[in-house]
Order: structure tokens, then C-alpha cells, then sequence
């Protein structure tokens, strides 16, 4: 990523949306960029998994994963499957697992925080909707900026 989002922010103002929530960088890389796609899934991620199966071409995948801590929906595995299919990078609003494989992996990666619990794999969830954090609108296809000052969504 080229754009810094502090930069960006101060060109766009109040045109542009910033996510107040903290969220921690894990991945091995630490600004990307891309439209976003998006997937809804609670503690399960057979969905998550078959979106980032498919070509990412540079895409971002939000998942709203509940702001839950209590099971990890993406390991290292997962994380490799993603990079390997061009995803620009992934934002989870819940747990990862495998913290320091994920790190050494060339994707971007950000989420609240880390369990070594599996996720549940019952293939519940929605994929391609719009979800709302933090008084932040993720719809698909809207742009997504990310790096160490956080992250940037088009309105």
C-alpha cells in the first residue's frame, strides 16, 4: 500500500469512514488495500473458508465474527489458503489462532485478538452483506485501506 490512511484521512476528512475500534495487526503484512467482500459467521468458519477458497484478485475480506474471543476463525491454514489465492488481506472482528505462522504469512491480517480453539464448521453465516461496526458501513465493493495507524473505509 502506498496511501498512508493518517494521509488519506487528512486529503478526505469527513468523506471517508475510520474505524475507532482497535484492532491488532497479525499478519506478515502490515498496510494493504482492496474493495472489500464481506461474510457474517459466529464461532464457524466453513463460509470463511469457501469465500477465501475462491480468487480474491486484491480483495479484502471483513468478517463479522460476533467480537467474539471465545473460538478462533482463522488459522494459519486458512491464512496461507488466502494469500495463495490473492487476497489483499482479511479484517476479523473475532479471534485468529496460530499467531506467529500467520505472522511470517504475506497477507494482511487484523483481528481483535487470539484463542487456540477451533471454530465451529457448521457452515452457518451470510456472505456479501453489509455490516456495520463501530458506526463504520462495510458494504462489498466499497475500498478498504489498512495499516499500523488503523483502518479506512469509502463511504
Amino acid at each position: 500500500m502506498t496511501v498512508k490512511t493518517a494521509d488519506l484521512y487528512d486529503d478526505l476528512g469527513e468523506d471517508i469512514q475510520s474505524l475507532s475500534l482497535q484492532m491488532q495487526n497479525l499478519g506478515g503484512i502490515e498496510a494493504f488495500e482492496g474493495p472489500l467482500r464481506t461474510v457474517r459467521c459466529f464461532e464457524d468458519n466453513a463460509l470463511l473458508k469457501s469465500v477465501l477458497s475462491e480468487p480474491g484478485e486484491g480483495q479484502v475480506l471483513v468478517v463479522d465474527a460476533g467480537h467474539s474471543l471465545k473460538r478462533a476463525v482463522m488459522g494459519d491454514m486458512i491464512a496461507e489458503l488466502a494469500r495463495g489465492n490473492g487476497w489483499a488481506g482479511v479484517v476479523i472482528f473475532g479471534a485468529i489462532r496460530d499467531r506467529e505462522e500467520i505472522a511470517r504469512t504475506a497477507i494482511g491480517v487484523k483481528a481483535l485478538g487470539s484463542n487456540p480453539r477451533k471454530s465451529t464448521k457448521t457452515g452457518e453465516g451470510e456472505r456479501d452483506v453489509t455490516l456495520t461496526v463501530d458506526d463504520v458501513v462495510f458494504a462489498p465493493g466499497k475500498r478498504l485501506y489498512s495499516d499500523a495507524d488503523g483502518i479506512l473505509v469509502e463511504r
